[in-house]
């Protein structure tokens, strides 16, 4: 929007034309979505606390918890508004690949408001059923995964790339529907799984879509991606401009959640920070490259896969408690130390896909 409003005052001063950089407006993004975070947060807090919209606890979770009962939830609202409003400002809206990456993260959060909204405001301690949120992904990722393969202006944007090699790569054809699918819905869910302790999600997405706005805005580069022999995405640079806006409302929504969180984000935020984080990768073919990044986010949905089917083979659990963050809780860890590790672990698996970038 102020794209156009800047191409049109460059036309009287050449100063303007500096808006037309996407490093410019990815700086401007992330300021912006993080000055909204700042701005609408203590408001949000008072009203969700004034309408009672508070976090309900495990009867079976740590005791720990059981404090955190009553805090203000669906917190990821506030990380939608500021995302979409600097989305909006800032980014290039005749280029599709936002309107993707738009429509599929705000989407995805409004089937996790509806849970949220189920839950807290209406007490409905079930929520939105399973099989209905999984439905609602579901419909939001094959939409994308369809639109996606039926608008692929260049083999690239239907490959599969594989990381550290140079010369090895799979053109999926028809396989890149399913593939896609399996991207957006498990990284929404895993980012879900992971939002269980102040803060513990929201940094390592924060850093994670850092790193795939690098990924982006190479990739959108024909010089850049030549030289670094990674897809040239026609286009995919502009999401450099959504990243960054992650990064702003991620980084003020962490002013309010950090230990001890004053708001819980909720599958507002958390499925929708994850599906954002799926069709990032998908749109600069990086889906191996988040597996190793988000490899956080991966050990989270792993450990509640193996305690499940543990139980139900053999009757026994492998972990205390899953996921497996309350694992280490209840084997005596400080929650700060547990969520300021995962953050470490994190930070070193983004140097590692990033390293792809020229190991190959």
């Amino acid at each position: 929007m102020l794209l156009i409003l800047a191409e049109w005052l460059s036309d009287y001063h050449s100063g303007f034309r500096v808006f037309q950089y996407l490093t410019m407006r990815s700086i401007l993004g992330a300021l912006t979505a993080l000055f909204i975070a700042f701005l609408v947060g203590p408001t949000m807090i008072r009203r969700l606390t004034f309408h009672k919209i508070g976090q309900a606890v495990r009867d079976d979770g740590p005791e720990t918890h059981f404090k955190k009962a009553g805090t203000p939830t669906m917190g990821g609202t506030l990380i939608l508004v500021a995302i979409g409003i600097s989305t909006l400002l800032w980014a290039d809206l005749s280029n599709k690949y936002v309107w993707v990456v738009l429509l599929v993260t705000l989407l995805t959060g409004v089937v996790g408001f509806i849970d949220d909204y189920k839950k807290v405001a209406l007490q409905d301690p079930k929520g939105l059923s399973a099989g209905k949120k999984y439905l609602g992904q579901s419909v939001i990722a094959l939409g994308a995964a369809v639109f996606l393969f039926y608008t692929a202006a260049s083999p690239a944007e239907t490959t599969l790339y594989i990381p550290f090699f140079k010369d090895i790569s799979i053109q999926l054809g028809w396989l890149f529907i399913p593939l896609t699918y399996l991207v957006i819905v498990g990284t929404s869910n895993a980012v879900n799984l992971t939002d269980g302790l102040d803060g513990l999600a929201i940094m390592p997405t924060v850093l994670v879509a850092g790193a795939l706005g690098v990924f982006a805005y190479l990739s959108g580069n024909v010089q850049f991606a030549e030289y670094l022999s990674i897809p040239n995405i026609r286009g995919a640079g502009e999401l450099v401009v959504f990243s960054g806006a992650i990064v702003g409302a991620g980084l003020g929504f962490l002013w309010f959640n950090a230990y001890p969180a004053m708001v819980f984000m909720g599958d507002v935020g958390a499925l929708a920070l994850g599906a954002a984080l799926g069709i990032l990768a998908v749109l600069v073919r990086q889906e191996l490259v988040l597996v190793i990044m988000g490899g956080v986010f991966v050990m989270e949905t792993v450990s509640v896969i193996m305690q499940v089917a543990s139980f139900k083979l053999t009757g026994k659990r492998i972990f205390r408690m899953a996921p497996i963050h309350h694992h280490f809780e209840l084997k005596g860890w400080p929650e700060p130390r547990i969520i300021v590790r995962f953050w470490i672990i994190t930070f070193i698996l983004v140097l590692v896909g990033l390293s792809t970038l020229k190991i190959r």
